[in-house]
């Protein structure tokens, strides 16, 4: 399946950048650029929950399709999120992420895109598959965004034959935790009663 994947869109996919042996991305671009669409479906998404406006909602579909299809068949340095995200980080270093496990994952997200404008411009459905999908596709972009963790890319790594390289944050190398990344028992402790006290705090509210 994934050499079928591989095959799809534009060749030579991604960036050619000296002392690497295979093609890349600028991660922070990526994750901009993610944020970017997160901001925008946020705003389509409760707009539609809230108010029942569905007017963003569309306008998100089409921008996020675009974008998306740019991404895989013409060339992803042409897609207008990319642009926008690498205009925001431009004077940060760069720091280089796989291109093969970008495009699976953002081969999943063309065809979220493709299954919404189905759902809204063909079958001209409104309601709770629409908001499902959303919230799938904010799901995925914040955790991408604010944490750097890409779902497409991790699926990617189950699937692949061949071991992932220059995986987002390195977590394809890395086989121990340093003493600054290990999770301690306090630490947990402390979120607990955190969580409990602030679904205390909810449940007072909301009676």
């Amino acid at each position: 399946m994934l050499n079928f994947i591989d095959k799809i869109g534009t060749k030579n996919f991604g960036e050619a950048v000296k002392g690497y042996n295979i093609r890349v991305f600028n991660e922070r671009e990526v994750r901009a650029s993610a944020g970017i669409l997160f901001f925008f479906v946020t705003i389509a998404f409760f707009n539609a929950l809230l108010i029942s406006n569905f007017i963003y909602l569309r306008v998100f579909v089409i921008v996020f399709f675009v974008d998306f299809f740019i991404r895989i068949f013409i060339n992803p340095r042409y897609s207008p999120m990319m642009i926008l995200g690498r205009i925001f980080v431009q004077n940060q270093k760069p720091e280089y992420t796989g291109a093969p496990q970008k495009k699976f994952a953002w081969i999943l997200g063309l065809l979220l895109a493709t299954t919404m404008m189905i759902l809204i411009f063909v079958l001209n459905v409104t309601g709770i598959i629409n908001l499902s999908i959303c919230i799938l596709c904010l799901a995925f972009l914040f955790f991408e965004s604010v944490f750097g963790i890409c779902f497409g890319c991790i699926a990617y790594s189950k699937l692949s034959s061949k071991k992932p390289q220059l995986c987002p944050g390195n977590v394809c190398e890395i086989s121990f935790k340093e003493d600054v990344q290990i999770i301690k028992k306090e630490q947990m402790i402390v979120l607990s009663i955190f969580l409990l006290f602030i679904s205390i705090v909810v449940y007072r509210l909301l009676i």
